[in-house]
């Protein structure tokens, strides 16, 4: 299943774990907004100074309005502060309960799950795909919505101040949305394939390591490193993609932004020294801050799209697991603390591949008390009759009994 940029089911599943902490959720939003505030408040702070106290020579006035600015530096600094901490905190709190469900989720499994799905996936969404989750809310969520609040506050100041120039600027962000828009789609179909990446490199890797006494054994060091140097050429080109499309949009967005404040300051410079009173030195002061704190975040936004984008495609491979339910089945209603030890096996037909048995029509039977050897060639079946004893697996048909009893009659 592929992962959607904005995928509603998905995210609706991820917002159910923020739940246990309502009250840090909503506490990151509240000082979300109020670092939107506190940021548009100082380049306005500093149009009233610049325009009522420096240009009228006013000391006094200039040091109660730099000293405003300082009160609200400070405010913008403690909702950072508590902004960026809560936010993080939150992510690893929920990473850490969703890493918990998953591992009990595993250890539910029955082993013809583990047959085909390989360790290093299982290791891959355990462990960083989980934590790539909690980015959503660290470094993406919470930090576009603090973006798009800040823009809008800017925005209405930028308004309010001069209508005139504001309209320069907003001439130019359509071109930059629409940039950001094909950088953001061209993003993630490259992290999707870096995320794919990782986990081949991951389970290869795994299996190599752990199985290296056959590598060993079989002379096969030659052949698992050719093979390896692809899966690693391949996860390096899936990395330079993505930074193909860094290296060719920030520069372009820049440019935009310098370009944008070039026409501000000429166009408002042009009017002042005609005497034209529409605009002031203050006015312009204020916009070079203005057209940072509104282009920056809106640059930006692409790059934590990013990190959303990543975090939802890990989560969409977590999950993937989380819904799967392929576990043995607990109908039993007999409890046996003590097996007197009876066992026998009537006509069972068993196979780990649909339609290829491995065992075929066996009858075995093993009296309380008695020692018998099973002797066959590798692949036989010798691990499966104890595996399916231990019901492991599920056998096609037949019986298995212990002291008498089907055993899908005892609980588990």
């Amino acid at each position: 299943m592929k992962a959607k940029a904005f995928d509603t089911r998905l995210f609706k599943k991820i917002l159910k774990y923020t739940k246990p902490y309502q009250s840090r959720f909503n506490g990151v939003i509240i000082f979300a907004v109020s670092l939107s505030i506190f940021a548009a408040l100082r380049p306005y702070l500093l149009k009233q100074t610049v325009d009522g106290y420096i240009k009228t020579q006013d000391q006094h006035g200039l040091l109660v309005y730099v000293s405003i600015m300082g009160l609200v530096l400070l405010l913008e600094v403690f909702s950072q502060f508590f902004f960026v901490y809560w936010a993080n905190w939150l992510g690893q709190d929920i990473v850490k309960d969703i890493r918990t469900k998953m591992f009990r989720h595993i250890l539910s499994f029955r082993m013809k799950y583990f047959d085909n799905a390989p360790v290093g996936q299982l290791v891959t969404r355990s462990v960083s795909d989980i934590e790539a989750i909690a980015r959503i809310f660290s470094q993406g969520l919470f930090m576009i919505i603090s973006d798009m609040m800040k823009m809008a506050v800017v925005l209405i100041f930028m308004f309010y101040m001069n209508w005139k120039l504001t309209w320069i600027v907003i001439v130019a962000m359509p071109i930059l949305i629409y940039i950001t828009r094909i950088f953001q789609r061209k993003m993630q179909l490259a992290f999707e394939e870096v995320r794919t990446q990782i986990a081949n490199m991951n389970s290869f890797v795994q299996e190599r390591v752990t199985g290296m006494k056959i590598v060993q054994l079989f002379n096969r060091e030659d052949i698992e490193f050719e093979k390896f140097k692809i899966i690693n050429d391949k996860h390096n080109r899936a990395w330079i993609k993505t930074i193909l499309y860094n290296s060719i949009f920030f520069p372009i967005a820049d440019i935009i932004s310098s370009l944008t404040l070039g026409f501000i300051v000429l166009y408002g410079g042009i009017k002042i020294l005609d005497g034209d009173h529409f605009t002031t030195f203050g006015d312009l002061f204020s916009y070079t801050m203005f057209i940072s704190m509104l282009f920056n975040p809106l640059r930006q936004i692409a790059d934590k799209f990013n990190e959303m984008q990543l975090g939802m495609i890990a989560a969409n491979r977590v999950f993937n697991i989380l819904d799967t339910q392929d576990q043995i089945q607990d109908t039993g209603t007999i409890e046996a603390p003590i097996f007197r030890g009876n066992i026998e096996f009537k006509d069972v037909h068993f196979g780990y591949i649909s339609e290829e048995n491995v065992i075929k029509g066996i009858n075995l039977s093993v009296p309380a008390g008695k020692t018998i050897a099973i002797v066959g060639s590798t692949g036989a079946g010798k691990s499966t009759i104890i595996n399916l004893l231990n019901r492991f697996y599920e056998i096609n048909s037949g019986t298995i009994c212990i002291d008498g009893q089907n055993i899908e009659n005892y609980t588990l």
